[in-house]
């Protein structure tokens, strides 16, 4: 039967990485996110306060029309990167900073929520979680340009949204991956320990837990 499972995490946390490695260990379909298709970019971060909501809102009309693909694809697929962090992250965050305004942001999230109401969820969300440490080591050592101004505060507050979101999410099961400890581009056993903690939680399984001894 074919599966839908989507990437969750921060900046930096190696979504992409992994969904890359995973597909091609269990012969599924990738589907990343193009940041560069955004047509607002370029005006969002000469002015973010202006332009905040007009990006958000074709950050979330991408999203959805990509997870209806994804939801009629026909097989399965691995999305790096979900509707739901777009919402409930970074545009949460960028209200919280005041560059979308009040009412603004209440007509976005709206529009979010009736969406999302009949949108069908994935079968799981992988959570990567990580410190900002190794958040910002992960960020530095790959060297892209339009990230060098990322702050080790901003990706804190990200992490703290990232949070509460998980703790909160009821639309599908999710598996937090802790991987500080982890390196899944090396190391092939912890590779091979997420796409098994993967698939217990696809079957069922009510509680997966990544053991420390495990990760060595």
């Amino acid at each position: 039967m074919k599966k839908f499972v989507a990437v969750a995490g921060n900046i930096g946390v190696g979504k992409s990485t992994l969904v890359a490695l995973l597909c091609e260990k269990l012969a599924w379909q990738p589907f990343y996110e193009p940041v560069a298709d955004n047509p607002y970019l370029a005006d969002f971060y000469a002015d973010m306060q202006t332009w905040a909501f007009h990006s958000q809102i074709f950050f979330l009309t991408h999203k959805l029309r990509m997870h209806r693909k994804l939801l009629d694809h026909p097989t399965s697929v691995l999305q790096d990167r979900t509707v739901y962090e777009d919402a409930e992250v970074f545009a949460e965050n960028l209200y919280r900073q005041g560059l979308i305004h009040a009412r603004d942001y209440r007509t976005y999230h709206e529009l979010y929520e009736v969406v999302t109401e009949f949108l069908p969820p994935p079968d799981l969300v992988v959570y990567l979680r990580a410190s900002v440490s190794t958040l910002f080591s992960r960020i530095s050592s790959r060297g892209r340009d339009f990230e060098r101004q990322i702050s080790p505060e901003y990706l804190q507050q990200l992490n703290q949204l990232y949070e509460s979101w998980t703790a909160s999410f009821s639309l599908c099961p999710v598996l937090t991956v802790p991987t500080d400890n982890l390196n899944y581009v090396t190391n092939s056993s912890h590779l091979e320990l997420i796409a098994r903690k993967i698939q217990e939680k696809l079957t069922g399984k009510e509680e997966v837990v990544f053991d420390l001894e495990e990760m060595i």
